[in-house]
């Protein structure tokens, strides 16, 4: 979860089905982070998509598990599915695909990864579209599986793009450090989403000052 998902689970059905139905939702922003702290006094822990999926590649190796990795460009992919393979012994890779893909290909998609011998499914795509997939993921792939959205992460394990020092991290900066590499793509999103999260935010607050003030009159 950040600003972005936050923002567009609004205007999504299928993103509002996929993080009401999640077993598990990670503060991927320090916005989510600053948001509960604002709104409810809760140091929730931030734990970035990334990070998620490095030690989950890891464990994955440990426990003897097969993961299949799903998205990005077929160079980026690919690179990432051969490092991994190069790291650990054994091969834990059991298929991996690009994300351009429509969704008339989606059920042979399944067929390959149903099919497999993958028990972690990591997609590297955008939203809203990652979300569509993982929800009709859910309903067609009929063997215990677990999905899980990474985002850009592909990119940036596989060296593509390179992500933000720690100290910009911890300040919740890596927006403006991605915004440094890709202004072009990123200014126009991160002015609407900070924005348009910025106000749902404050509503929200609003909200729980006004339940309180019912619950305790004074």
């Amino acid at each position: 979860m950040n600003a972005f998902k936050a923002c567009l689970k609004y205007k999504s059905a299928e993103v509002h089905t996929a993080l009401n139905e999640a077993n598990i939702i990670n503060a991927d922003g320090m916005s989510i982070v600053y948001a509960m702290r604002f709104l409810q006094g809760i140091k929730l822990p931030r734990v970035t998509g990334c990070d998620l999926l490095s030690e989950l590649i890891k464990e994955s190796h440990f426990r003897r598990k097969k993961i299949f990795l799903l998205g990005a460009n077929e160079e980026v992919v690919s690179k990432l599915a051969l490092e991994i393979t190069s790291t650990f012994p054994e091969n834990i890779v059991a298929g991996y695909r690009n994300g351009y893909f429509t969704k008339n290909e989606w059920p042979e998609i399944i067929e390959v990864i149903a099919a497999s011998e993958a028990e972690l499914v990591f997609i590297g795509t955008p939203s809203p579209q990652k979300e569509e997939f993982v929800n009709y993921a859910k309903k067609n792939i009929h063997r215990k599986i677990i999905l899980m959205g990474v985002g850009g992460s592909f990119d940036v394990l596989s060296g593509k793009t390179k992500r933000a020092p720690l100290w910009m991290q911890n300040f919740g900066l890596e927006w403006f450090f991605r915004l440094t590499q890709e202004p072009g793509r990123m200014w126009r999103r991160y002015l609407t989403t900070n924005s348009n999260f910025i106000w749902l935010v404050i509503k929200e607050k609003l909200k729980i000052q006004q339940k309180k003030r019912q619950q305790f009159p004074q």
